[in-house]
């Protein structure tokens, strides 16, 4: 007879390393589990309420300060705690349990847009309270992105996570065009702080899905720890990704330990920093390429930048459809990207430009899905948090370095000269990886002379194969 504590969470059968790679490949797959349904629904309203705040923020910001260089700061000064603080934020998450760490970090953010609106409302907005709040903001960030992140993910079997992950960067396009749109209305219907209103309370709308949202018991699944039977199920569930093993100090430190000692995470690292440098900087090398060497105009960019979000689009659903991503894919679509992107530099005419960007956008928007699937399902539950917060300090970094260094590039050799040296560093790093992945998996064949064949002392096992090998 089934336990109450059954019935409270869908059970999964046992399954078997067959089963990851089999089954349905719609990648709307993940929306099979009603928490899913949810928490997809949440996330859309969330971030059209982010986006709407994006869209009027800098602007407001200007009008406070005047300043262009204080707009700049104010965006480094939220980024900033990422850059320093990620992997606490992430040691954090490790240690507490995920649906009670997302819903504090969630009010949280909205408390702060909510205190910007009024701010905004009275006409109290100051370049400190503007600074004060952009750090705090930024600080809460470090803990609410992964475990917003790991939360979904626990929502959904091991096999549907690349599913969730390309839904998730779908609602995220969704949403972003959504804001986008009603920012505009709000602003000129009930003027700048209602941005920041409806932000505030897209967070508290998340907040409140939380607590009903159900996880899945994963823990019948290969490579997860045993969970005692008579638990409940949905405090098993949750449990499962708190639990530290024997020998874990649970500190920032090991976590930091535990990435640089794993040989596909520091490979998944190095490719994905030399793209955010070398390439993805679309907003700024396509925009210099069309204004300048293709003589278009302002309206011409925009239609560039309607066929990357086309792009990013397919792209999330294509993505849907993995179910075992690897370093070694990511590494195959970074070169397919830089390829495209050298063709790019070289195009002659806006039209050729636009039909190579939509491929371009496809191949990025696979590539984050494959290498967030890899981050957040190849660690153990114990060190999930842990690994995306050295991500998020990463990729905070390589975020802050790109757009300048591409920039003097494109200064000091022009647009088309900064896409095709660019395409070609990464094209060479990721060639370089696979053709290294390759000789690692290739097995030697030893040379047995045939007249000394019967005196020949028996040849040893084969080696296993490196452990970038084994885990690509």
């Amino acid at each position: 007879m089934a336990s109450p504590a059954s019935r409270l969470v869908p059970s999964l059968p046992r399954l078997s390393p067959a089963a990851l790679t089999t089954g349905s490949r719609s990648p709307w797959r993940s929306l099979r589990t009603p928490s899913m349904r949810w928490w997809s629904a949440a996330n859309l309203v969330s971030n059209a309420g982010t986006w709407m705040q994006l869209t009027v923020q800098n602007l407001l910001v200007l009008q406070v300060t005047g300043s262009a260089a204080m707009t700049g700061l104010s965006l480094a000064v939220q980024a900033g705690p990422g850059l320093l603080l990620g992997l606490l934020g992430g040691a954090a998450v490790d240690r507490w349990p995920r649906k009670r760490t997302a819903t504090l970090s969630q009010a949280g953010l909205g408390t702060v847009a909510l205190v910007t609106a009024g701010l905004v409302a009275f006409g109290a907005l100051s370049v400190p309270a503007l600074l004060t709040l952009a750090a705090v903001t930024g600080v809460i960030a470090t803990v609410d992105a992964p475990a917003t992140a790991l939360l979904g993910n626990d929502l959904v079997p091991t096999k549907d996570v690349p599913s969730a992950i390309a839904l998730g960067s779908a609602v995220h396009s969704v949403g972003r065009l959504a804001g986008t749109a009603l920012a505009g209305v709000a602003m000129v219907a009930f003027g700048p702080a209602a941005a920041f209103v409806a932000n505030g309370l897209s967070f508290a709308f998340v907040a409140s899905v939380i607590p009903f949202l159900r996880l899945i018991d994963k823990s019948g699944e290969p490579g997860a720890r045993p969970v005692t039977a008579e638990k409940p199920a949905e405090k098993t569930a949750e449990k499962t990704a708190e639990a530290e093993p024997e020998g874990s100090d649970g500190t920032a430190r090991e976590g930091l330990r535990y990435f640089m000692r794993r040989p596909r995470l520091v490979a998944l690292a190095a490719i994905t920093g030399l793209g955010a440098v070398f390439g993805r900087n679309y907003a700024l090398t396509l925009a210099v390429l069309v204004t300048g060497p293709l003589a278009a105009g302002a309206g011409a960019f925009g239609t560039v930048s309607t066929a990357l979000a086309v792009g990013g689009i397919v792209g999330a659903l294509l993505a849907g459809v993995l179910q075992r991503p690897s370093v070694r894919m990511v590494a195959a679509l970074a070169g397919i990207g830089a390829v495209l992107q050298i063709a790019a530099g070289l195009t002659p005419t806006l039209a050729l430009l636009i039909a190579l960007v939509i491929p371009m956008a496809v191949v990025e928007s696979v590539s984050d899905t494959a290498g967030t699937t890899v981050l957040q399902t190849d660690p153990p539950a114990h060190m999930r948090g842990r690994v995306l917060g050295v991500w998020r300090s990463l990729s905070t970094g390589w975020g802050l370095i790109g757009p300048p260094a591409i920039g003097l590039l494109m200064e000091l050799a022009g647009a088309r000269a900064a896409l095709v040296v660019g395409g070609l560093v990464i094209a060479t790093a990721a060639g370089a990886g696979l053709l290294v992945h390759s000789r690692r998996t290739t097995p030697a064949t030893p040379a047995v002379s045939l007249t000394k064949a019967t005196n020949a002392p028996k040849a040893p096992a084969a080696q296993a194969p490196a452990p970038l090998a084994a885990a690509a």
